[in-house]
C-alpha cells in the first residue's frame, strides 16, 4: 500500500496550524456546534464518486503506451475511488517493466491495493515477478485489501476479486473490483456467483466495479444484479457504452453498490483515449 508523500502531509500540517492560529489571534475561533447542529450533520448522508476503467496495460487504441494519459483521464473523473482492470506489474517490455499502480498512485497522490491474477516468475533470474492483474486506487487510506481468486475452467486467464475496506470521509465502505472472463459465458456465471458468495447476498456499503465482458441482459450480470445496483440502469442517461473506445458499441464496464447505497448520478467519460475502454464513473449517498 501506498502512502501519501510526507512532503505533502507536512505542507498540509503547516498550513492547517497557521490557519487556526490566525483564526485564534483575531477571535474568529468558530464557536462550538449545538447539539441539534452536530446531530444534523451526523444524519446527512456521505456522498461518494466511484469509477471503473480498463486502462489496458496503459495503451490506448493504437496500442502505444502511454501512462501519464491514463492518470490525467483518471484525474479528470474526480473519483474517491475507482477500480483498475488489466493493469501490469513488471510484466515486460508492452508497459516499459513498470509496477503500473504503483507509478499511477504516486503521480496521482492516491493510495492504491494491487491483486495479482497471474504471478509469473522473472524474465532474468533476480528480477522482478511478472504480474497483471487489478488495482483499487483511493483517496482515503486503504485499511486493508484481499484478492480472492475466481472459478476458473481449462487453460483460461485466472481471474480475481480485489476487495478492500476503505473510511471515506468517516464512514467505513467496502469497495471490491473484478475482471471477468471475456470469451466464456459459462465461466463467467460461476465467477458472478462466487462474487456473491464473497461479498454476501445482502451486503451493506459495498460497491463492485468491473469489467465484466457481458451486457446487462446476459444472465452473468443478472445473478450480480439480483443482490447490487447498477448504477447506469439506475441513473444513466442513454446507452452508456464503454466498449471499445474507437467504436463505443457495448455496456460492459460497471459500477454497482448495495441496497442500502442510494445512486445518484452516473456518466462515462467519453473524451476518454488512454485506453481501448471507456471510464464510467458514478455519484452515490451512503447513510451513516
Amino acid at each position: 500500500m501506498l502512502r501519501r508523500t510526507p512532503r505533502l502531509t507536512r505542507a498540509l500540517t503547516l498550513v492547517g496550524a497557521a490557519a487556526l492560529a490566525l483564526a485564534t489571534s483575531v477571535g474568529l475561533a468558530a464557536a462550538p456546534a449545538s447539539a441539534d447542529q452536530a446531530g444534523a450533520a451526523q444524519a446527512q448522508p456521505v456522498r461518494v464518486r466511484v469509477a471503473s476503467y480498463n486502462i489496458h496495460h496503459g495503451a490506448g487504441p493504437d496500442n502505444v503506451l502511454d501512462l501519464p494519459d491514463v492518470a490525467g483521464e483518471i484525474r479528470d473523473l474526480h473519483a474517491d475511488v475507482i477500480g483498475l482492470q488489466e493493469v501490469d506489474r513488471h510484466w515486460g517490455d508492452r508497459s516499459d517493466n513498470l509496477d503500473e499502480a504503483a507509478w499511477l498512485a504516486d503521480r496521482l497522490d492516491m493510495y492504491v491495493a494491487y491483486a495479482a491474477n497471474l504471478d509469473l516468475d522473472p524474465a532474468t533470474p533476480g528480477g522482478e515477478r511478472r504480474q497483471y492483474g487489478t488495482a483499487i486506487l483511493s483517496r482515503f487510506p486503504i485499511l486493508s485489501s484481499t484478492n480472492t481468486l475466481l472459478p476458473k475452467f481449462g487453460d483460461h486467464e485466472q481471474r480475481g476479486l480485489l476487495v478492500a475496506d476503505i473510511k471515506v470521509r468517516g464512514v467505513m465502505m467496502r469497495f471490491a473490483n473484478t475482471h471477468l472472463q471475456h470469451n466464456d459465458n459459462l465461466e463467467r456465471q460461476a465467477q458472478a456467483q462466487r462474487i456473491v458468495e464473497l461479498l454476501g447476498d445482502q451486503p451493506t456499503r459495498t460497491f463492485l466495479t468491473g469489467d465484466l465482458n457481458a451486457s446487462a441482459g446476459a444472465a452473468e450480470i443478472k445473478i450480480l444484479t439480483n443482490v447490487f445496483t447498477d448504477a447506469w440502469a439506475a441513473v444513466g442517461v442513454g446507452d452508456g457504452f464503454t466498449y471499445s473506445q474507437e467504436d463505443p458499441h457495448n455496456r460492459i464496464d460497471f459500477v454497482m453498490s448495495s441496497p442500502d447505497v442510494q445512486p445518484l448520478h452516473a456518466r462515462v467519460a467519453t473524451d476518454a483515449d488512454g485506453s481501448d475502454h471507456l471510464p464510467v464513473v458514478a455519484d452515490f449517498a451512503v447513510r451513516r
